[in-house]
């Protein structure tokens, strides 16, 4: 088996694309969440709230022939809930109006669910393997832990791995008639509150993050900066519902995760929870985590500053979580003032940034479908 650290990661959030400049937001209690007075025309949906990348511009050196890469050594795996809705929609005006004004030979390639790896692929001259993770809520994480295999196995000696998501009102349609969506529409940044006694929903984010994973003797031939070492990596399926999480099968696929890593659950130090602040999910997660941990771990929900970013959470909060064991400092979960009692009873990081020492951190996601994933990621000098 070889092993796989991480060379390079690196996203695009509300709150800023660099660590540092998240890291002070976090600091400051700083959330992205603000209302949507141009979802006001969309008169069945509840929710006004959202998290948006506000002026997001192309870099200017984002040239395709300054990053075209012939090199056969790398693939690509990474994922996000769909493609782009608003070609969605052009399509589905196509097919129930015949209006083709917004139907072009690009609005297939945008909408379709392999977008985000293909174009990726595509964009840097990648000529390795492909694997599309459109899996929701999952696909970054999966798509982290389907190239962390990869390399692992031997297959490959070189992966970026991750997910995206834009920010669209048909997503937050779909948790709306959930009843999942918060309405605290005038109090913006007071939610979401993932884990807390009144909550009342999560709130629709967007962003990116890739990960650069290399096989470690590769990395160290050539001299790479190693930030972390991916040591663990489960993922599995409820069987049961598309929508209702089961704390048994997020439970198994942390302990995939663990033995995987060939360590003990003592061994971790920080557990990067997905808290959507939904009610089922919040309580079931929590359970499946102490039954794990106990009440030792110590856990956190990034999603309260951000929102639910969907098909990037996984890879945003993976970065997140290895910065963070860096740092030494974890961020609290913003909003959690009340923990709510029939949540589990665990370590919920409030207020204040805890400090902590460790060698290991995990980060956990579910998604729609009833897919669990739970990554372990080691500290590296």
């Amino acid at each position: 088996m070889k092993r796989v650290v991480v060379t390079g990661m690196g996203g695009l959030t509300a709150l800023g694309n660099s660590w540092p400049q998240i890291r002070q937001a976090f600091t400051e209690g700083r959330s992205a969440v603000c209302a949507m007075p141009e979802w006001d025309r969309y008169t069945e949906l509840n929710t006004r709230l959202a998290a948006p990348i506000a002026d997001y511009r192309y870099p200017s050196h984002w040239q395709r022939k300054q990053l075209r890469s012939q090199s056969g050594a790398m693939g690509v795996a990474c994922g996000s809930s769909t493609g782009s809705t608003e070609d969605v929609r052009a399509l589905a005006a196509l097919l129930m109006h015949g209006e083709s004004h917004g139907v072009n030979a690009n609005t297939y390639v945008r909408m379709m669910p392999h977008t985000t790896a293909a174009n990726i692929g595509i964009f840097f001259g990648l000529k390795g393997r492909v694997i599309p993770t459109s899996s929701a809520c999952t696909s970054g994480s999966q798509g982290i832990g389907y190239a962390y295999e990869a390399i692992k196995f031997g297959l490959i000696p070189l992966m970026l791995g991750g997910g995206g998501e834009e920010l669209c009102p048909s997503e937050a349609y779909v948790f709306d008639s959930l009843y999942a969506t918060s309405q605290r529409n005038n109090a913006p940044h007071t939610s979401p509150r993932p884990y807390d006694r009144d909550r009342d929903g999560l709130v629709i984010g967007e962003g990116a993050c890739m990960f650069v994973l290399e096989e470690r003797d590769h990395a160290l031939a050539r001299g790479a900066r190693i930030y972390a070492e991916i040591v663990g990596f489960g993922s599995n399926s409820d069987g049961a519902h598309i929508t209702r999480p089961q704390a048994d099968t997020m439970h198994r696929a942390m302990t995939l995760a663990i033995e995987d890593a060939g360590i003990h659950a003592e061994q971790i130090g920080y557990v990067n929870g997905h808290g959507t602040a939904t009610e089922q999910g919040d309580i079931a997660e929590s359970h499946a985590t102490a039954a794990l941990f106990g009440e030792r771990a110590a856990i956190s929900s990034q999603k309260s500053f951000l929102g639910h970013t969907l098909g990037a959470c996984g890879a945003l909060e993976s970065w997140f979580s290895i910065a963070m064991m860096h740092d030494g400092a974890f961020v609290p979960t913003l909003n959690l003032d009340n923990v709510d009692p029939r949540c589990a009873q665990l370590d919920y990081l409030q207020h204040d940034w805890r400090e902590i020492d460790t060698e290991y951190v995990m980060n956990n996601n579910f998604a729609f479908g009833g897919i669990n994933t739970s990554l372990i990621f080691r500290r590296q000098a």
